[in-house]
């Protein structure tokens, strides 16, 4: 292992030379683990009925009573649309109904104002009929939620219909949110899937999740959350060099080994390649980290294979000590050849 440190004035990067060998492959592997199971309990629930909030619009009907449901409030139009669209026109044009004020009170004749707030709407409907039994004899009441405008959800990124999410009566997972944003576009990455909750990023690997056993659908979200799906594009491996097909590699499902991204690229160049110095390079927030391995020592296949690369890894191939004096000679002959012609043949 080396360290080296190049500056340029003021910017300074710290680059550690690290050989590839079986143990380094194992404890990388060891770490990328760790960092794949990332705690995501606080996500997990169980669905339950949804509890009115402030800015809710509520039905509510009195049966043979019809003079006590004309006092909802009215409004200009009801929300038509889908998705993110639907959510955005009921904010601004609540339908008709009694709104949860943001005491989380509705106002209902005889009953007065009611805290419904945190209330079910089986809880809700029951505490009308409790109030009414006062001046009314066994009244029947239906109360449902009209128009969900308490509680929402963003979500960004590799989707058909990014925005604002309504949560409903039907519960909130990730797979929901995601089915209701026009789901994942073909260049998302389902294994880079953000949830901001109160600040902290839960890193979610669908994939992964699967493979073992746990349901995405047990993710439930809340109010607030942020939902980002990255697009491939964000997580590419570029391969440079002397490769046969030198290009950049989209991850697949978050995971890409060197093994992989050399196949790829064709391979090294038989003609100028020095399989001996396979780079790989890595840049994190301390610094630069240059892997290299020997292609020809036994067993290089097997640890280039068990050797996962991370988003914008730069693999390089280095040119042989012929290859690069060729090139060299190259370049200083036809300057001499030039030279020579000038001398011979001056201009008149």
């Amino acid at each position: 292992m080396a360290h080296a440190a190049t500056s340029s004035g003021r910017d300074e990067i710290d680059t550690e030379l690290k050989t590839i060998t079986p143990q380094l492959v194992k404890a990388e592997l060891e770490r990328r683990e760790q960092q794949r199971s990332q705690d995501i309990s606080r996500l997990l629930g169980k669905p339950s009925a949804y509890t009115i909030d402030s800015g809710d619009v509520l039905s509510i009907v009195v049966w043979d009573h019809p003079e006590l449901s004309n006092a909802a409030t009215t409004s200009y139009g009801g929300a038509t649309g889908s998705g993110a669209d639907a959510a955005t026109l009921a904010t601004a044009m609540p339908p008709p109904g009694f709104i949860v004020d943001h005491e989380g009170l509705v106002q209902f004749p005889y009953a007065g104002p009611l805290k419904v707030a945190g209330l079910t709407q089986d809880q809700a409907t029951s505490l009308l009929v409790t109030k009414l039994s006062k001046y009314l004899r066994h009244p029947k009441v239906t109360l449902r939620v009209l128009s969900f405008r308490s509680k929402r959800v963003y979500i960004d990124g590799a989707v058909r219909n990014p925005g604002l999410q309504s949560i409903n009566d039907i519960p909130m997972t990730l797979i929901e949110a995601i089915n209701r944003a026009g789901g994942v576009m073909s260049d998302g990455d389902q294994s880079q899937v953000l949830v901001n909750r109160g600040g902290i990023i839960y890193q979610i690997n669908l994939p992964e999740l699967v493979q073992r056993g746990v349901n995405p659908n047990s993710i439930l979200l809340a109010d607030g959350d942020v939902v980002r799906i990255r697009s491939r594009e964000e997580s590419k491996v570029f391969v440079a060099g002397e490769v046969v097909r030198p290009r950049a590699l989209a991850m697949y499902n978050g995971r890409l080994t060197l093994n992989e991204a050399l196949g790829e690229a064709g391979g090294v160049n038989p003609l100028s390649g020095d399989g001996s110095q396979i780079y790989v390079i890595r840049k994190d927030a301390t610094g630069q980290i240059v892997y290299q391995l020997d292609g020809r020592s036994p067993g290089a296949m097997a640890m280039a294979e068990g050797f996962e690369l991370s988003p914008k890894d730069v693999v390089y191939v280095a040119a042989t000590p012929l290859a690069n004096w060729n090139r060299t000679i190259s370049l200083i002959l036809p300057s001499a050849l030039s030279s020579a012609v000038g001398v011979l043949n001056p201009l008149k």
